[in-house]
């Protein structure tokens, strides 16, 4: 039986959107590579599965391309969010995720997706023992002293004089798999361009370097506000290009930026066994 998707895309990250609201599908970790491989799939950073909610407009389960499933993608959140825009009057599209229930909303400028309350505790990244997240005493080679922050799912961002100098490629994998991250982590290297500026690069959990993360650039927003290096609005260069990320005083991230579809299809279910 023939599945439709719609490939889309945030600042160049790009996801397969599986519609699964009206006809189930059985999504396995097997499949969910199957399908993310760009050899002999349809290819993507990460696969969206789309299911109903009994407490949102819709849930949105996220994979990655080893299989994994995560709590958190802020790229695919704008997506969904553009993608459900229509179907209510208001535009603001409430999206239950495993790492909590965010709200997309569509604007002339975008989307901005209402991210949550960021998260500090050594016990809520998660961490394997207690210690201090804003400078933690640890390091990689020349990588040390990172915040600790989960916006959904776990990150360390480090600030570094020259972010594009990082093997992040070679650090990124031995940092990501550390047991001090009993869930692994998502890694950020950045460095600040400007008195709310920054640049930025990730690599990312279960999916390697990839060219945008709304997640990493939440966090290393985030991380930068509490070490007082940039002001409550900060502006984030990825390789894919820019997001706005504001903390609010409600204590919200606010991460708005644009997303698009590149493409629709279909792919039969048996060719991607669960």
């Amino acid at each position: 039986m023939h599945v439709p998707f719609r490939k889309m895309h945030g600042l160049g990250n790009d996801f397969v959107v599986i519609d699964a609201r009206a006809r189930p599908i059985a999504i396995s970790a097997r499949r969910a590579a199957a399908l993310a491989d760009r050899q002999t799939g349809v290819g993507c950073d990460q696969l969206i599965v789309l299911e109903p909610s009994d407490n949102a407009d819709v849930r949105m389960r996220i994979f990655n391309p080893d299989g994994s499933e995560v709590e958190a993608c802020g790229n695919a959140s704008r997506a969904v969010g553009v993608l459900l825009a229509n179907e209510r009057a208001d535009g603001a599209t409430r999206i239950e995720t495993l790492g909590g229930t965010i709200v997309a909303h569509a604007h002339a400028h975008g989307i901005s997706v209402a991210m949550g309350r960021p998260r500090f505790g050594w016990d809520e990244i998660p961490l394997a023992y207690a210690m201090d997240t804003l400078r933690m005493p640890v390091g990689w080679e020349d990588l040390e002293s990172p915040v600790a922050v989960n916006v959904g799912n776990p990150h360390v961002v480090f600030f570094v004089p020259d972010c594009g100098a990082v093997d992040l490629a070679r650090l990124g994998p031995i940092i990501e798999t550390d047991p001090l991250f009993p869930r692994k982590i998502n890694v950020n290297v950045a460095t600040l361009t400007g008195p709310d500026a920054i640049t930025l690069r990730v690599w990312e959990r279960g999916a390697g370097l990839t060219r945008a993360c709304g997640t990493g650039a939440c966090a290393t927003a985030i991380a930068a506000m509490r070490r007082r290096l940039t002001g409550r609005k900060v502006v984030v260069t990825l390789p894919g290009g820019l997001l706005t990320i504001d903390w609010d005083d409600a204590d919200q991230i606010i991460m708005t930026g644009p997303a698009t579809t590149s493409f629709t299809g279909a792919f039969d279910e048996a060719d991607y066994p669960a």
